[in-house]
């Protein structure tokens, strides 16, 4: 079984995607700031890389925590992870 966590830290956070080859990213929307994303480098047009800067600066605006797993059920390098509210 695996387990999944949930942090605000920045530095977990941008350990965990680095770690598994993924840069901060957002989907373009009509709002400020757009939806985040990990972009593990799959094509997505909709997907803009940004800084982390940037990416931080919208997470703590919008009061969000990250939901993330460190392994999969069989014991491999998970990639799953969630933005979900404070």
């Amino acid at each position: 079984m695996s387990q999944a966590n949930t942090t605000t830290d920045h530095d977990t956070i941008r350990k965990w995607a680095e770690s598994r080859g993924g840069r901060p990213a957002r989907v373009k929307t009509s709002g400020p700031g757009g939806i985040l994303r990990i972009d593990f480098g799959e094509q997505d047009d909709n997907l803009e890389e940004i800084d982390w800067d940037e990416f931080f600066r919208v997470f703590d605006e919008r009061k969000l925590a990250f939901l993330y797993q460190d392994e999969t059920g069989s014991g491999g390098t998970s990639r799953f992870n969630k933005f979900v509210e404070r």
